[in-house]
């Protein structure tokens, strides 16, 4: 079983950066786990960001934060991140990571294992 516990949220002005972690833990290799970013915004369903394979050599993206954001992962540190770059205030939502040893798609139902999320607020 894995832990994940993200950081790096905050309030950002539109066209501004953010890069967040998310950090896991456990009685397990980190590099066993497909990682994604989902997002939920107010009144909205959770939905798909990015995900990245467990060797880090695959990555999807969601066609609305393709070419601005970026995932990749240190299998040293535990660590998957999210660089947020140009960021817009329809990016706003909290944000979550989610490991699965099985699967490295974008749907979230498939997702095992979740953080508990951080805010990300792009102002206009």
């Amino acid at each position: 079983q894995v832990q994940l516990v993200e950081s790096g949220g905050g309030l950002v002005q539109a066209g501004g950066f953010l890069r967040l972690s998310c950090a896991a833990s456990g009685r397990t290799f980190f590099s066993d786990y497909a990682m994604g970013w989902f997002r939920q915004a107010p009144g909205k369903e959770r939905e798909f960001v990015a995900t990245i394979s467990w060797s880090g050599g695959s990555t999807n993206y969601a066609d609305s934060v393709k070419g601005r954001f970026t995932i990749s992962r240190d299998n040293v540190k535990n660590t998957v991140y999210l660089q947020m770059n140009s960021l817009k205030p329809e990016d706003t939502a909290v944000y979550y990571c989610a490991a699965d040893r099985t699967y490295s798609g974008s749907s979230l139902h498939r997702y095992n294992y979740w953080g508990q999320g951080t805010q990300v607020t792009v102002s206009s």
